[in-house]
């Protein structure tokens, strides 16, 4: 079965750091784009960061976390990170990895494989 489990999840403080891990299982990352999204409540999922194929020199970011967050995968661990820092309390949020073939994006759609989610909290 294909599984994407996320972790390293939690409550931190404004101006806080997490790094979140995501070990996929049932495939292999190593032809896909894989990244993070995330939800808040009342809102829409939203892509936060995604990391192309070939070695992970191709990301992408959304604006907003630009600077702050960093997107990292090891294929040999079939296992991508997000490590992020200066976090805001408008970013407590559900986290989810994703995985998806072919044209890597922050959209969601056409996303193949989602994982469970993992919330992190920041408080102010």
């Amino acid at each position: 079965d294909v599984q994407l489990v996320e972790s390293g999840g939690g409550s931190v403080q404004s101006g806080g750091s997490l790094r979140l891990t995501c070990v996929a299982s049932g495939f292999s990352i190593a032809s896909y784009c894989v990244g993070w999204f995330r939800e808040a409540p009342g809102k829409e999922r939203e892509g936060v960061a995604v990391i192309a194929t070939g070695g992970g020199s191709i990301d992408f970011y959304a604006d907003s976390v630009k600077g702050r967050f960093t997107v990292s995968r090891d294929d040999a661990k079939n296992t991508l990170y997000l490590q992020m820092s200066n976090l805001k309390p408008e970013e407590s949020a559900t986290y989810y990895c994703a995985a998806r073939r072919g044209v890597c994006s922050l959209r969601s759609s056409s996303v193949e494989y989602w994982g469970q989610g993992t919330q992190v909290t920041v408080s102010s």
